[in-house]
């Protein structure tokens, strides 16, 4: 009873190299990834037991996500395959005042067929210990949406722990559902909320500022109307410019409001996948110490992901313990 659950769609990314614009460019290099796979990769990192759930081409591409997911030793054995081909998304990476630009591709993805048929949370979950959902799954489609929410129901049942970051994309919301009451009830299903002021906003359709005064009371709030939620994380980016942001983060555990102090990300090798990794941080310190020092570890997660090309965070507890322990000037290890 010791695995961490994911679930979500395999994606994709194309980028030209460099900080190039398509036009730019004949030349492109790929990365495989996806918000729920990404928090998995990452708790893999650091030494975490991790199941991934999805639906992904049954061709050479799917062959090849799978072997990318097998190489840090993610648990593959519920991903089912599908004619249809795996899900792409297009970035162009910005600069200093420049911002970065995506066109997704998914539509018609493989994960777009998933149902809760396919999925057999029974045996998916059965050495579960904790279930990590995103807002993006049951953005894409009805039966992402419904295998989801099979599957949280299951695993509150069985007493695992469920982490919600339930991000909301209106450009996601595309097959008819509202997309507040979808959230809502997969929230009802959920035990720790990785989510700021926006989210918490959009579920209560309150008007909460971004004061720590008003994240305590939108906490509080959040807590009286969804009890099984134990503990609020909120992290803060304040951007400067597309090559230089500040990382800090906040909570709310029921009794006490703490605060992180802010990392300074002076030159951003990769911004996307650092949500992921901040949840992935969250997720593993809250395994193995108090409240805070865990959002200390995901703040320092977050931080060293903008140091790594590509969707996934590729650091270990160690390298993540030394952002810690203030040990941010990257000097030379020989």
């Amino acid at each position: 009873m010791n695995q961490i659950i994911t679930f979500g769609e395999v994606l994709m990314r194309i980028s030209p190299q460099g900080n190039r614009k398509f036009v730019q460019s004949n030349a492109v290099e790929f990365y495989f990834g996806g918000t729920e796979l990404n928090v998995g990769i990452s708790i893999a990192n650091f030494g975490g037991n991790v199941k991934h759930i999805s639906c992904i081409s049954d061709d050479f591409i799917g062959d090849t996500a799978i072997s990318y997911l097998n190489k840090f030793d993610l648990d593959t054995s519920a991903i089912v395959r599908s004619p249809r081909p795996l899900g792409v998304y297009f970035l162009e990476v910005g600069a200093v005042m420049r911002a970065s630009s995506i066109s997704y591709n998914r539509s018609h993805s493989s994960f777009s067929e998933i149902k809760p048929a396919m999925v057999n949370w029974e045996k998916s979950l059965e050495n579960g210990k904790w279930f990590h959902w995103t807002g993006i799954t049951p953005a894409l489609n009805k039966g992402s949406q419904e295998t989801l929410l099979e599957g949280l129901k299951l695993a509150r049942k069985k007493g695992m722990q469920v982490s919600a970051d339930p991000t909301y994309r209106s450009g996601l919301w595309k097959y008819g559902e509202n997309a507040k009451d979808v959230l809502s009830e997969l929230v009802h299903h959920s035990t720790i909320f990785i989510g700021g002021i926006n989210e918490i906003n959009e579920l209560l359709e309150t008007n909460f500022s971004y004061s720590n005064d008003d994240f305590i009371k939108a906490s509080k709030q959040l807590i009286e109307k969804y009890p099984s939620i134990e503990k609020v994380f909120d992290k803060i980016r304040t951007s400067i410019n597309s090559s230089w942001h500040k990382i800090r983060a906040r909570m709310w555990n029921g009794k006490e409001f703490k605060e992180t102090e802010d990392l300074d990300i002076t030159h951003i090798i990769d911004r996307i996948g650092t949500g992921d990794a901040f949840a992935a941080g969250l997720i593993h310190g809250l395994q193995k110490f108090e409240d805070f020092k865990a959002m200390q570890f995901a703040s320092a997660a977050c931080a060293i992901k903008h140091t790594y090309l590509g969707d996934v965070n590729y650091a270990n507890e160690k390298d993540v313990i030394t952002i810690l322990n203030g040990e941010i000037t990257g000097r030379l290890n020989r």
